[in-house]
């Protein structure tokens, strides 16, 4: 089964409780929560205290995705939030492996995220002491944009990479089930999805569907 992960950034602010509870009840056993500083991409979201204040509420996994310049800035104050793994972007830092290496001290999973003007192979040099993959399927920092249908190639080639390591392999934007069925044929296990859920008629049953893709 397809590892769902509801994006909080799309989902509403006025009932944001509320709908963390939703997506949990509904089997959704990821919540991503996407940190935006303003600079490494041109949007602001939330900081630690929005993951440390959700997580007495959730028993989901939490996925922090650090969409942000020079990332080790950052870890000293995510690190005791409750975030079972933190991923950061290959292009946002050249400090990778102390990262790597501060988060394995912090007992966390390690996540590393590219662009989509970003090649595969600049992961290469850190699969063996990588957790998780987060392939950029539109430009990030904003929700709601469209699928870039030319990092399929990219996911798979991702999954050529990883072979039998336990590495997880997550796409993030333009996901819904059209665009999440293509990616998990390339080879993605986790669909990170916002709108496509939270702004569903029925985010239940949607959750299902994606969840259901890998059986197809």
């Amino acid at each position: 089964m397809v590892i769902v992960a509801p994006s909080l950034l799309a989902a509403d602010i006025g009932h944001l409780q509320k709908q963390v509870a939703l997506v949990e009840n509904a089997g959704a056993e990821w919540l991503h929560f996407d940190i935006m500083d303003g600079h490494f991409v041109p949007n602001l979201s939330y900081g630690p205290q929005f993951v440390t204040y959700f997580r007495p509420l959730s028993k989901m996994f939490f996925d922090v995705h650090l969409m942000v310049k020079d990332p080790i800035r950052f870890l000293p104050m995510f690190i005791n939030t409750g975030a079972d793994q933190i991923t950061i972007h290959v292009e946002a830092t050249e400090n990778i492996e102390e990262i790597i290496r501060c988060l394995q001290k912090n007992h966390l999973k390690i996540g590393l995220s590219i662009k989509p003007e970003t090649p595969a192979n600049a992961l290469l040099p850190y699969l063996a002491h990588i957790n998780h993959i987060l392939i950029m399927t539109v430009n990030p920092g904003f929700g709601g944009q469209r699928f870039m249908s030319a990092q399929l190639e990219k996911i798979a080639q991702v999954k050529q990479m990883v072979g039998s390591r336990k590495i997880t392999i997550a796409v993030d934007g333009g996901i819904n089930l059209e665009t999440g069925a293509q990616c998990v044929a390339s080879g993605a296990d986790v669909l990170v999805a916002g709108s496509a859920i939270f702004k569903a008629a029925n985010p239940v049953q949607y959750i299902k569907e994606l969840q259901n893709l890998g059986e197809k």
